[in-house]
């Protein structure tokens, strides 16, 4: 199985074929959407597509790490940390196109 990235420009390319806006268009629709998204996260909001799965933002606090080349204990700042849970109708959806292959 080969891994490939998605770029912003594939996915207004996506867009533009899909539904027939503009290549400018296309573009910007995309990056409107990616920059809201980003923006909410840095909120510290969660953000949820249905049928997609949910980014969510989590805080960690401080702790002490262990450096594994030294053994030197370091600390660690408190941190906000972005996870993704995919929904279960991603989950499926994944797991058909595994068995399929």
């Amino acid at each position: 199985m080969t891994q490939r990235t998605i770029t912003r420009a594939e996915l207004s390319e996506a867009v533009y074929q899909r539904i027939g806006l503009s290549r400018t268009d296309s573009s910007e629709l995309v990056e409107l959407v990616l920059r809201e998204i980003s923006d909410t996260l840095a909120a510290g909001e969660t953000v949820k597509l249905s049928s997609f799965g949910s980014f969510v933002v989590r805080d960690k606090g401080a702790r002490v790490g262990r450096n594994p080349k030294t053994g030197i204990e370091v600390p660690i700042d408190p941190r906000r940390v972005l996870s993704f849970k995919p929904s279960n109708i991603l989950k499926q959806r994944i797991n058909k196109t595994t068995e399929n292959a």
